[in-house]
């Protein structure tokens, strides 16, 4: 409790009042992206504000049954998951290119927004379960080195 004590009169002495103004912001945008991107797969938007619930449509979204809600408890393998979610949310709305699965992880709540606000990507399906697609050019065989 002291840490949490210590990071908070780090950041308000520094930033006083403005502090929660900064992540009254965020939480406000954080809300409204996946509101937008429920409602655009086509689930209750009014999850997005309630805790438990809020994890279950993530997991429908991409396809995955609500109990791997449990796999999340695990330490160290939910920071596997958490990235693995997101990715398989980029792949539910069609982005399946490198880069999407570099900007998902590293601006998760801004790419959320994007996917969210951007009037060209559609929800195309859950992906967890579904078998991989075929590539988009045949492979060629591969000289034998034997």
């Amino acid at each position: 409790m002291e840490l949490l004590n210590n990071i908070h009169a780090f950041f308000f002495d520094r930033f006083g009042d403005s502090m929660y103004y900064i992540l009254g912001f965020f939480v406000i945008v954080s809300v409204v992206a996946q509101w937008r991107l429920y409602d655009k797969a086509g689930q209750p938007g009014v999850a997005a504000i309630v805790p438990i619930w809020n994890m279950i449509v993530f997991l429908k979204v991409v396809g995955r049954p609500a109990s791997h809600l449990w796999l999340f408890l695990i330490p160290g393998y939910n920071i596997y998951l958490l990235l693995r979610v997101w990715v398989e949310t980029a792949q539910s709305f069609g982005k399946t290119s490198m880069l999407d699965y570099v900007l998902v992880v590293l601006l998760n709540g801004l790419y959320i927004l994007n996917l969210g606000m951007s009037y060209d990507t559609k929800y195309v399906g859950p992906v967890y379960g579904r078998p991989a697609p075929t590539p988009a050019r045949p492979l060629k065989p591969r000289p034998s080195l034997a």
